[in-house]
């Protein structure tokens, strides 16, 4: 059988191209290798699948650090308002959360995924799971189609190839699709993990002191050895067994790789400031506060109306401190030196847990060989890529999904149009 359009891989990307493809009048093929699609998407935004987000669109770009540029030609044609309209009129109704994240009213991630797929099978799209594909089929400089793992072959005038990067492995995205780019002769910028866990060998977290505590509106800073700020994100963090984890902490992942791989060394400085809203100045006048009454209590037990109680051994050790002192008893040197501390509490972190772990794939296609404006192959006529194996890669909070179904529903227009 042949097909205008085949795309591999049926993630957020893969149905969208799917869908976008068949709108456009193509007899379409999406092949997976999976027994059910748009896994990943399933358990997307904690198991309520982040489909977008409600910025403008300047906004989304800044926050896809990983080449969100790139995305300015796919963002004219269909943006984040579109997906929005998009699953309106599938019948899913969304809401907005902090930080401008979309959700379905349902909270369910399946709500998404088999509206997707009931939007595709709806319009036509023929639908190939259990199905792993062995190699695109190149010749005369265009795409010919694909050979399945099975050895059928299947003819096709324009292939998309959306199947996912390396991260989450067990959701079918194990990195097959970067050698049939390379087999067309694109090369794959190297990869590494983004939105990932932070790991660090300090004596606090090697002794799990503070595994399980959360920190909520903190500011994570990362700092290269020059004792230059990289980074700077806001928000909520936690300490795990191993390192650092939560929105934060990922947020400033993809930095500790690039910083250490810049200047070659192997471990960086992070700091968080616990209270980013106030000064040190604000500060010392509420520990002072919060003595008046209680002079003669123990500074440990005065803090704990103050610091998570956990973090206080860490924190008074840091400025050699007793946790039995009396208040009166601390010389007011002291207390600036704590105060400094809780404005910068500074620790070392070694790297990341590994791309298998990490959220999103860093790296891809190498996007000068990509047509911003068609997701089409610069190398290799009827070739096109969207999603993930892109070298496109944003923070959480909708942007990574954003970007899939902007560059699916493009690939999937103009893969239409060769036939």
């Amino acid at each position: 059988m042949s097909y205008d359009v085949i795309v591999i891989g049926g993630g957020p990307a893969g149905l969208m191209a799917s869908i976008s493809a068949c709108e456009n009048g193509a007899k379409v093929l999406l092949v997976d290798k999976g027994n059910k699609l748009g896994r990943k998407l399933a358990i997307s935004g904690g198991g309520r699948c982040n489909v977008t987000n409600a910025y403008e669109v300047d906004q989304i770009i800044k926050n896809i650090p990983g080449n969100g540029r790139f995305l300015h030609s796919a963002f004219s044609n269909f943006n984040n308002q579109d997906i929005i309209h998009f699953f309106e009129n599938l019948g899913i109704q969304l809401k907005e959360e902090d930080r401008g994240r979309m959700f379905p009213v349902s909270d369910k991630a399946m709500t998404v995924v088999r509206t997707l797929i009931h939007a595709a099978v709806k319009l036509g799209v023929h639908m190939k799971t259990n199905s792993p594909v062995k190699r695109v089929i190149y010749g005369d400089q265009h795409t010919q189609g694909i050979e399945l793992l099975s050895g059928e072959k299947i003819k096709g005038s324009s292939v998309i190839i959306a199947s996912g990067g390396k991260s989450v492995p067990h959701t079918g995205s194990t990195g097959d699709g970067y050698a049939w780019a390379e087999d067309a002769g694109h090369t794959i910028t190297e990869l590494y993990p983004t939105e990932v866990p932070i790991t660090s060998n300090e004596p606090f977290i090697q002794k799990k002191e503070l595994q399980g505590l959360s920190l909520r509106n903190i500011e994570l800073t990362l700092w290269n050895p020059k004792n230059k700020k990289v980074i700077t994100h806001e928000g909520d963090m936690i300490f795990t067994h191993f390192g650092i984890s939560g929105p934060v902490a990922l947020r400033c992942s993809q930095f500790v790789i690039k910083t250490m791989k810049k200047f070659e060394i192997a471990q960086v400085q992070m700091s968080i400031d616990l209270f980013p809203e106030q000064s040190e100045d604000q500060l010392l006048k509420q520990v002072k506060n919060l003595g008046e009454n209680e002079p003669k209590k123990q500074i440990k037990n005065l803090l704990k109306k103050w610091l998570p109680e956990r973090l206080i051994p860490i924190l008074l050790a840091k400025v050699d401190l007793k946790e039995d002192m009396i208040f009166n008893n601390v010389a007011n040197s002291k207390w600036l030196e704590l105060i400094s501390i809780l404005k910068k509490f500074s620790f070392y972190v070694k790297g990341t847990r590994s791309i298998e772990e990490a959220f999103v794939t860093g790296g891809g296609v190498n996007l000068k060989e990509v047509n911003p404006k068609t997701m089409e192959s610069k190398i290799m006529n009827g070739l096109f890529f969207c999603g993930e194996i892109l070298d496109i890669h944003g923070y959480t909070g909708g942007y990574n999904i954003t970007a899939a179904f902007v560059t699916g529903h493009t690939a999937g227009k103009h893969a239409a149009v060769i036939h």
